[in-house]
């Protein structure tokens, strides 16, 4: 018996003692429109769209460059919390003025750029009020 040659995984290796968050859980209500939103409209990769059992649902997005995901179920009974009480996701940005602007493109609602001292920050809400934080570290770039 031969075992097919195992495709390359994109994600780095995970080195001793390393924590790696790798999915959130975002409470949504209508999981289609969130869809939508995040692959449309922020840019976010479709990654897992699957029905492993009558009514339940389970998708996974992510950010584009990103190693963490986010998922939303339907069916599970596990929900963290309700719908539109996540807050704060940070999304780090190595140009703000241009991720913003390729949001607002695309037809986001996002706060203008703020100086918090020295970090800078724009925010969005997604159609049911879970709120990111578009992130800029000039230090980082």
């Amino acid at each position: 018996m031969t075992t097919a040659d195992p495709t390359p995984n994109p994600t780095p290796p995970v080195p001793a003692g390393a924590m790696m968050l790798e999915l959130v859980m975002l409470p949504v209500t209508d999981i289609d429109r969130s869809i939508e939103f995040y692959r449309d409209h922020v840019g976010f990769t479709l990654d897992v769209d699957v029905r492993p059992a009558d009514g339940v649902r389970v998708v996974q997005l992510t950010p584009p460059g990103s190693y963490c995901s986010v998922t939303m179920t339907s069916g599970i009974g596990q929900a963290p919390s309700e719908p539109g009480s996540v807050r704060g996701l940070h999304l780090v940005v190595a140009d703000i003025e241009a991720a913003r602007a390729t949001l607002v493109e695309r037809g986001v609602d996002v706060s203008p750029v703020q100086d918090m001292g020295g970090v800078f920050y724009a925010w969005f809400a997604d159609p049911d009020g879970n709120t990111w934080a578009l992130q800029h570290m000039p230090w980082r770039a």
